[in-house]
């Protein structure tokens, strides 16, 4: 994890969005991960992006995720999913998010529109606390990976957690094939 300095998420609850600690709460005792798995480390705001964060605090690109919110409309319908993919990929959005979201055009939500709709800052933005109606796709390289650090809903601090925890949650679908090599 670099030189993050990790803590227990439920700990410091000020480094993480709202949406992200009422998520912790409902965290199922009998998950095969458990909500202490779940660390938090604050980080300099400035430095959340990807390549700024991987960069300052030596974390890996294969070791970091991107959660994107992902819109696209049906029958006058917007449709949405999260996807959460490493950060030496990208997700196929025109493709396989697209058909899982049955619609003719899928493209990332307009900023304001996500930061509204998840309640978490943009650039930080977490699939943990997520809308409930919302489809979680999770790229199985994500999973696979033995301990990830995504977004924590804010931009100053960072969650680090098996990635299999992220394919435990509510609406979460393990998708092969979800994201290509970034190259």
């Amino acid at each position: 994890m670099g030189t993050l300095k990790t803590e227990p998420a439920r700990a410091r609850q000020d480094l993480l969005a709202a949406p992200v600690t009422e998520a912790l709460h409902r965290w199922p005792a009998d998950a095969p991960v458990g909500v202490d798995d779940i660390l938090v480390a604050p980080i300099d705001a400035t430095l959340a992006d990807t390549a700024a964060f991987c960069e300052a605090y030596d974390v890996g690109l294969d070791v970091s995720a991107n959660c994107v919110v992902v819109a696209g409309k049906r029958e006058g319908t917007v449709r949405y999913a999260a996807c959460v993919v490493l950060a030496t990929t990208r997700a196929d959005v025109n493709g396989v998010v697209r058909r899982h979201l049955d619609v003719r055009k899928a493209s990332f939500a307009p900023m304001a529109e996500a930061v509204e709709l998840t309640g978490m800052e943009y650039g930080g933005i977490t699939p943990i606390g997520l809308p409930g109606s919302w489809p979680i796709l999770v790229d199985a390289r994500v999973v696979g990976t033995p301990y990830v650090i995504v977004g924590s809903g804010v931009r100053h601090s960072k969650i680090a957690l098996p990635g299999a925890a992220l394919g435990l949650l509510p609406n979460a679908e393990v998708v092969e094939g979800l994201a290509r090599e970034v190259g």
